[in-house]
């Protein structure tokens, strides 16, 4: 009995904020600010937290936030309370937004493609349903506003760097993303391996330009990089594991000449993402080897620069089997979805990589409303109806986690 009467408290509540929740988001999303320079987004943050009557910690990884709610059993032991974190993140992306709508980008070139607003504005819808009911559940909630997840080093790496998952230390840890590839209304799950690792990937490959007519003359860089970059596609063909998912891709292949001018150097950019650490290391090694040998080999020489970007992210097994039995409870069971792999990153890998963690995906596609566009798009945008269920959803897993723990 009491369980459902949290449910539907919960429910109740999330339906009562659902309009705040809505006018927060839109308030993101017209004054996005880029990774790691969220300064005003962070003001807002507390403001918005102090008003519920919660008293954030400011100024974690620089523009990062981090809030406490203390259940009935939470009062002065934070330290050996249950502790379950909750996270969001506040960035946003260099991209010149070409939606028509009223809460459009205020900011020239910025926009937050990628859902950031949302997960901020249902975290602030979390904190405000938790806060109503701290004296109904045991334990700590841990809210974590995070800053720079769409920039390497990831600011996930920082706030852990800072003691975000000490003191108190969370036992499990969940967050959720946009994915407007799934009905608003929906939820979607998977277990262990969901997303990859991301490096990028800088090559400068240099020879003796020249005259292009005189070939014999030259060391072309433009012939050198281009067997590399074929080259490289072997290490993932003939020396990954074959049940580890890998991608190997060069989006920007720069050889400053002309018709008739071969260039000193060719400048190269790509990314590569894998699913286990041990091969991300030794698939690293092997390509650094193979192209500066192919560059000595065809007299030249090759300049390889690894960014070294985020792990792969893991969804304990465990956990979010109890996840998404609760999200099932919650929603129905035919709003509970399965996710596949995907090769994109996300830096909630590094918390999944120290603590239990769950990383799950919230619906905000709408076809009828033609709500369809991707992340990272000019034209991203979400089916509002989908923050009531980020808000009331992630408060009833994070009550029910903390009853099981």
């Amino acid at each position: 009995m009491a369980q459902i009467i949290m449910l539907e408290s919960i429910k109740s509540l999330a339906r009562q904020y659902a309009a705040d929740i809505v006018q927060t988001r839109r308030h993101l999303h017209a004054h996005p600010e880029l990774s790691f320079h969220e300064r005003n987004t962070a003001r807002f943050v507390a403001d918005q937290l102090k008003a519920i009557g919660i008293t954030p910690q400011e100024g974690v990884a620089d523009t990062g936030l981090v809030a406490i709610i203390e259940g009935k059993t939470g009062n002065g032991s934070l330290s050996t309370s249950k502790v379950v974190g909750l996270r969001a993140d506040m960035d946003a992306l260099p991209i010149h937004e070409a939606n028509n709508v009223p809460y459009k980008s205020t900011v020239d070139g910025v926009m937050h493609a990628c859902g950031h607003d949302a997960h901020t504005a249902s975290l602030l819808g979390v904190a405000r349903i938790l806060h109503v009911l701290r004296d109904q559940f045991d334990g700590t909630v841990k809210l974590v506003f995070q800053p720079g997840e769409e920039k390497a080093p990831g600011g996930a790496s920082l706030m852990i760097k800072e003691g975000v998952l000490e003191n108190p230390a969370p036992v499990s840890m969940l967050g959720q993303h946009v994915a407007p590839n799934i009905p608003v209304g929906k939820i979607g799950f998977r277990e262990g391996m969901y997303m990859a690792s991301t490096d990028e990937l800088y090559l400068t490959v240099r020879g003796k330009g020249g005259h292009a007519a005189m070939p014999d003359n030259l060391v072309d860089p433009v012939l050198i990089a281009s067997h590399i970059i074929v080259a490289l596609q072997q290490v993932i063909s003939r020396n990954r594991p074959p049940a580890s998912p890998s991608v190997l891709s060069f989006g920007r292949f720069i050889a400053d000449g002309v018709t008739n001018v071969i260039p000193n150097e060719v400048n190269i950019e790509g990314t590569f993402r894998c699913m286990n650490e041990e091969w991300r290391a030794e698939g690293k090694r092997r390509m650094v080897k193979l192209a500066e040998g192919i560059a000595e080999a065809m007299g030249g020489s090759c300049e390889f620069r690894i960014v070294h970007g985020y792990p792969y992210l893991k969804n304990h097994p465990e956990l979010t089997r109890r996840v998404r039995a609760q999200a099932v409870e919650y929603m129905g069971a035919e709003n509970v979805v399965d996710l596949d792999l995907w090769m994109a990153g996300e830096d909630f890998a590094f918390y999944s990589q120290v603590v239990d963690s769950c990383f799950y995906r919230l619906g905000t596609r709408n076809e009828a409303r033609g709500i369809v566009s991707g992340v990272h798009t000019p034209t991203f945008d979400i089916d509002e109806a989908a923050l009531e269920t980020g808000a009331g959803l992630m408060s009833w897993l994070a009550v029910q986690e903390l009853q099981l723990m």
